[in-house]
């Protein structure tokens, strides 16, 4: 009778739980029994570790085999456990050492012919472990970068079963073959799921996106745009086809600056999970950018598909940019179930697999167009939307949605002049970008030692009582409660985006002009404030 354990990790969404993988040898005829609530995948296992064992060069055992994983009450799924398991029964058969597999964490896919596969999931996985307590993970080696993300942890990184037996037995390693150069690495297939993101992408590289400085025009938008990715403000720009709004929203992530290092670690947790991490990079430094199809369902914006839910576009542009493209064709549902996320930061998806709670903390962008065929707002361009049309169209964004965005900017066409000027554009992106990051270290110095990090993720009252405006200048705001131009959310809002718009001018508290801008960028309604100077065209 032989006994042995390790541990490997499950994935309930982004987060992780230790299991221990315990396997049991007993006389009698040859069965291998694996419990503890396994899906279809992992079911699977007992033929790929098998396979693996005897082709890694170890007997298999010729027992009654039983594995366990424990807890038994939590749902396991996928290949990432069979290096646990193989290493459990080695462990049972005596042909390595128990104990030195006991504190061990294994997380790997094995192929038949004994190569260890690289899985999704490596970083949270180990995050998971290093939280736990345990100080030395096993995993592929092609992620081995990965998991080495991760403090106070020893990573090994193998590329077969035949590499852990010798290290583990304290045998002299055998070195695996090379794939040879130009050859397709079928290894990494893993890794990379074809169609597991929503027009997801990682931000562009500042100096090679493209340029804000192509954006013809636009003063007002462009403020905007500043103003959101200085506070973290949602934006949306309504307009005409051609003005410049997709322009605008593709180029917001170059403006946002570098991720934290544990804003990068969380991103890079969700990346990984969805198999969107490309080889090679471990760490996503940059924020990222997603864009969906107005096709996209509600499960695919915020989380869903079969068994437990796994990310969906708000998780997958969390510290990044979700920018909605013709916003008004998007559902009703979709579009509505994202005001849990943008107040809170994170979306809890319950189905009947289990709950799970995802990080979804992003700037959203909303583009629209003011009419079905776009031209509403143009004088002698010829609508021929009747006025019903126009308003149901509209109405597809709706108000509760609409309160829960900050910035609200007409986006007018661009003229002639404009778009044919040779010189006196605005402003490059590495310029913008610079204010911006001077305006964030004032609000990250303000609000130091505080729970909070930007403008957008401030509450209201904090903003009322800790931190006030100058004198009077609330008052026009307080008039537009009044005449029902403003909710109290919106108030809040507006204080928030008065806020960002005093630390982009490097004063200590927002004035009233720079509650009348954040008044103008929310409402629409001019206040007669003029244009920074440095957003000129």
């Amino acid at each position: 009778m032989g006994f042995a354990r390790t541990c490997s990790v499950a994935l309930v969404g982004v987060e992780g739980v230790v299991v221990e993988v315990q396997a049991d040898l007993e006389p009698g005829v040859a069965a291998f029994t694996l419990v503890g609530l396994p899906d279809k995948s992992l079911t699977e296992s007992r033929d790929r570790v098998r396979a693996a064992i005897v082709n890694a060069g170890a007997e298999w055992p010729q027992k009654k085999l039983t594995v366990g994983l424990s807890p038994a009450s939590v749902p396991k799924g996928g290949s990432g456990f069979d290096l646990a398991v193989a290493a459990a029964v080695l462990g049972a058969a005596e042909r390595v050492d128990p104990r030195t597999i006991a504190d061990l964490v294994l997380i790997g896919e094995l192929g038949l012919d004994g190569r260890v596969r690289p899985v999704r999931g490596v970083l949270p996985a180990v995050l998971a472990a290093a939280e736990a307590g345990y100080q030395q993970v096993v995993v592929p080696e092609q992620t081995a970068g990965e998991a080495a993300l991760v403090p106070g942890v020893s990573v090994l990184g193998v590329r077969s079963l035949r590499q852990l037996i010798a290290v583990l037995a304290d045998e002299p390693v055998p070195q695996e073959e090379p794939d040879e150069p130009g050859r397709p690495d079928a290894m990494l297939a893993g890794l990379l799921v074809p169609g597991a993101g929503v027009g997801t992408g990682l931000g562009p590289d500042p100096a090679d996106g493209p340029d804000l400085a192509d954006v013809a025009g636009q003063r007002v938008a462009r403020l905007a745009l500043e103003v959101a990715a200085a506070g973290g403000h949602h934006l949306l720009l309504s307009g005409p086809p051609g003005a410049g709004k997709t322009m605008l929203a593709e180029r917001l992530p170059s403006v946002l600056p570098p991720l934290s290092r544990q804003e990068a670690l969380e991103v890079t947790a969700v990346h990984s999970v969805a198999g969107l991490l490309p080889p090679g990079e471990p760490l996503v430094r940059r924020p990222p950018y997603c864009a969906p199809h107005h096709s996209a369902t509600m499960q695919s914006l915020v989380g869903g598909g079969n068994g437990l839910p796994r990310p969906g576009a708000v998780s997958l542009s969390h510290r990044g940019v979700l920018f909605l493209d013709e916003a008004p064709e998007f559902s009703g549902k979709a579009l509505d179930a994202l005001r849990q996320p943008l107040e809170s930061g994170h979306v809890v998806v319950a189905r009947s697999a289990g709950v799970v709670r995802l990080p979804a903390r992003f700037l959203m962008v909303l583009a629209a167009n003011p009419c079905p065929c776009g031209r509403h707002t143009l004088h002698g361009a010829g609508c021929e939307c009747p006025a019903s049309v126009i308003r149901r169209y509209q109405a597809r964004l709706s108000g509760p949605l609409l309160d829960r965005v900050d910035l609200r900017v007409e986006v007018e066409p661009v003229t002639r002049a404009d778009l044919l000027a040779r010189g006196g554009r605005g402003e490059t992106t590495a310029v913008v970008a610079a204010r911006v990051r001077e305006a964030r270290a004032r609000a990250a110095a303000r609000l130091d030692g505080t729970p909070w990090n930007v403008n957008c993720e401030v509450p209201g009252h904090e903003l009322r009582t800790r931190w006030q405006v100058a004198p009077g200048a609330l008052a026009t705001a307080e008039r537009d409660i009044e005449r029902g131009l403003l909710t109290a959310r919106g108030l809040d809002r507006v204080l928030r985006v008065a806020w960002t718009v005093a630390d982009l001018a490097g004063r200590d508290r927002p004035g009233p002009g720079d509650v009348h801008l954040a008044l103008e960028l929310r409402t629409g309604i001019a206040r007669g404030v003029p244009m920074p100077a440095q957003n000129a065209s």
